[in-house]
């Protein structure tokens, strides 16, 4: 609907500054409540059958019978408003609903605070001063509490029958728990399926991270629908190869390359960490596991003396590095980057870090799926992943087929 330019100008006749448009008695807030309110007596008119002080309403067995006050809060502030009533209590105003004290998408904005890891007096105030609305403790608790039926229905949610790749890792977060704060472990899977899809599969909290607690979560996902895996793409956890081949036998373990450069570098002095950082370079980004191999002893020939845990954690897990080396560079940069699960961790960490400690489990659980969420709904496919598909195919057509077909 188009909006009469001669009724705006006659509006905005005596603005003089923004105070006169937005603010506590600015037009805006004027004009929401009249508007509200002509559309709840609109709705009231259809309800009852007639215009006010229509005689066709003599009769009728009902009628209007004044107002009732209701404070709404919004992005604006906070509105008065009349709510009209009628005798036999049967008109329900679609507009504003019977209970609601928030308009329509003010919800999302404590949710989308929450989710940036504010607490709950950060948002006290971010809300009164930019909105000039006073929001107590138990509304935002309510709003971010009702998000914990949500989580419970996506964690136990139906997953794919295949995904040709799962990124597994975990992530420490301090919370309390039993009466105690302590760090406790968060594990996080994140699958790709046959269209390119990346999605968190699910969160999970621990005392800490083991290979024992990662078979439970790996059942889970079988118990939920879960049949194949081609590639599962781990950290360096011992035990965690045979947590993931016992319940999924034909998948294959990669080594995060990530997980084990970051891992390397810890034992580097800063002043040598970018020199370090391109020779394990020339290690992964071999065109063969014959020359991957070689670049390690040339680096081992170089640099045990001198850092001999880098050369001994290759060396020790050199098994589950090189299978990558059988793929083609378009499945080895989806494997080795682990874009997924590291862009993810971040975006977790930035809504983690502004508090010292969760309150419980749930609290934190609340905070970390509501910042996935909104990552997840900025995840793009692949750009090599039709090219990766396309091997999976011919290495693997036959699971493909009893995947899909289950």
């Amino acid at each position: 609907m188009e909006i009469d330019k001669e009724l705006i100008d006659k509006l905005l006749a005596d603005y003089k500054g923004p105070e006169d448009l937005i603010g506590e008695q600015g037009l805006l807030k004027q004009l929401t409540k009249s508007l509200v309110e002509r559309a709840m007596h609109a709705e009231l008119k259809q309800h009852l059958g007639y215009e006010k002080h229509d005689p066709a309403g003599r009769g009728s067995g009902n009628s209007r019978n004044g107002t009732s006050p209701k404070t709404l809060k919004g992005d604006f502030g906070e509105v008065e408003l009349e709510v009209p009533r009628d005798r036999q209590g049967t008109f329900e105003p679609k507009i504003v609903p019977k209970h609601e004290r928030r308009f329509t998408g003010f919800d999302d904005k404590i949710l989308s605070l929450y989710a940036r890891g504010m607490t709950t007096r950060e948002i006290q105030g971010h809300l009164q001063e930019i909105y000039g609305v006073e929001v107590s403790p138990s509304l935002i608790s309510e709003v971010t509490d009702a998000v914990l039926e949500e989580v419970k229905a996506w964690q136990t949610r139906p997953l794919e029958a295949l995904y040709p790749i799962l990124f597994l890792d975990a992530l420490m977060v301090k919370m309390r728990h039993e009466g105690k704060v302590e760090n406790r472990a968060v594990y996080v899977a994140i699958g790709i399926d046959l269209d390119g899809r990346k999605d968190v599969l699910g969160l999970w909290t621990s005392a800490n991270e083991g290979a024992k607690f990662w078979l439970q979560v790996l059942t889970e996902l079988r118990n939920r629908g879960v049949k194949d895996i081609f590639i599962a793409c781990v950290d360096g956890l011992k035990g965690f190869p045979q947590a993931i081949e016992t319940v999924f036998p034909q998948a294959q373990v990669q080594l995060c390359i990530v997980h084990l450069v970051r891992a390397s570098l810890n034992y580097v002095s800063w002043k040598e960490r970018k020199k370090i950082a391109l020779e394990l370079k020339a290690i992964y980004r071999a065109a063969t596991a014959e020359e991957a191999e070689r670049e390690l002893a040339d680096f081992a020939e170089r640099w045990n003396g001198k850092y001999p845990t880098i050369v001994a954690l290759w060396q020790r897990n050199w098994e589950r590095v090189i299978p990558f080396f059988a793929f083609p560079a378009e499945v080895r940069k989806i494997l080795y980057t682990t874009n997924a699960i590291e862009s993810l961790n971040m975006s977790l960490r930035k809504s983690l870090k502004s508090r010292a400690a969760f309150p419980s489990e749930e609290a934190a659980l609340k905070v970390m799926y509501l910042a996935l969420r909104s990552v997840i709904s900025k995840w793009e496919r692949p750009l090599q992943w039709k090219a990766a598909l396309n091997q999976f195919t011919v290495l693997w057509q036959d699971r493909i087929q009893v995947a899909v077909t289950v």
